[in-house]
């Protein structure tokens, strides 16, 4: 069975596939348009697979966002599957790069998605960290929102209290969500808040705590210490945790978002990324190039405005998303 194919009958088989699926393809659309426009562009003006078609092949995967590391090892990859399969004519190359898109985020075929690390029976701790700007509160929100509606009981803690509005706006979500917010006043001290969050989870026997952080990146250095001493903090509480530290990531900044990564990967140990504005973006190729490059999942993705629109990330939905239209083409 192609890998087309496989892929358009695990996302048609069940609601449940063909509800995230119908998600991936409207939030990818304009990656999709930008991305399969082009390959479709160059399957057609190039018959047979060659150098000429290969060279032009890594300039629309650059133009994704793809990256220039992971597509140099994605073109290699391609080059030998195309020997190694003795594929001669370009209309078989949409299946290849699909399946070599989606190897390159799982390494192994059927890997599953990765999910939260949350403890049974105990308190989870996560922390939230991000450059301002990206979406990190409404992540939060979204994220405490979803967990509720799975049944769990969370609560949020307001430690990112220099930027003006944070507390407020995490507020909001907190009302949104029908969740408690633990907060103190605007610019006292970020572990503190986190400090008197953890105390309020436990005595009201909270399964998560999510804890917002400041993300003012002008102030590398301060801003990497106060990280460390929040997580410190964390630490001493409850030996186990941050049990998870998801990195909030504009999908819209392209490689800027890869360079944010690096950053705060010196400083926490990001265990996870959240990709928003994914469907606000021709550059979603940018998942990947996180995944390949900073050996780092992707977890959560913002496929639209919406509250309920924060989805656990599937690389083969993903791809799906990308190659919808040739796959319906091919109906």
């Amino acid at each position: 069975m192609k890998f087309m194919d496989k892929l358009k009958s695990r996302f048609t088989q069940s609601e449940e596939n063909e509800e995230t699926s119908t998600k991936y393809k409207e939030g990818m659309k304009k990656t999709r348009n930008s991305f399969t426009g082009k390959i479709n562009d160059l399957i057609a003006r190039y018959r047979k697979v060659d150098e000429e078609f290969f060279e032009e092949l890594e300039e629309v995967l650059i133009s994704a966002d793809v990256g220039v590391t992971t597509v140099m090892d994605l073109i290699e990859e391609l080059e030998m599957e195309v020997k190694r399969q003795n594929i001669k004519d370009t209309k078989n190359m949409k299946d290849v790069i699909s399946e070599k898109l989606v190897e390159i985020y799982y390494e192994e075929e059927e890997e599953e998605p990765e999910t939260l690390n949350l403890q049974e029976g105990e308190l989870s701790v996560i922390l939230v960290v991000g450059v301002n700007g990206v979406g990190k509160t409404t992540s939060i929100g979204k994220l405490a929102y979803k967990m509720k509606e799975e049944g769990k009981k969370v609560v949020l803690a307001a430690g990112d209290t220099f930027r003006a509005g944070a507390i407020e706006q995490l507020d909001v979500w907190g009302e949104r969500a029908g969740v408690d917010v633990i907060k103190q006043g605007a610019g006292s001290d970020p572990a503190a808040v986190i400090f008197d969050g953890i105390k309020a989870a436990k005595s009201r026997n909270a399964d998560v705590l999510i804890c917002d952080t400041a993300g003012r990146l002008q102030n590398k250095v301060n801003l990497m210490n106060e990280l460390s001493k929040v997580k410190r903090v964390i630490e001493r509480e409850i030996p186990e945790a941050p049990h998870e530290v998801l990195l909030v990531l504009d999908a819209t900044t392209g490689q800027n978002a890869l360079l944010q990564a690096k950053t705060f990967s010196e400083a926490v140990d990001v265990s996870g990324i959240v990709l928003t504005k994914l469907d606000g973006t021709a550059k979603g190729g940018i998942v990947l190039a996180i995944r390949n490059e900073l050996k780092i999942p992707v977890k959560y993705v913002g496929l639209g405005e919406q509250v309920e629109d924060m989805r656990e990330f599937d690389a083969q939905a993903f791809v799906y998303g990308l190659f919808a239209d040739m796959l319906e083409d091919e109906e």
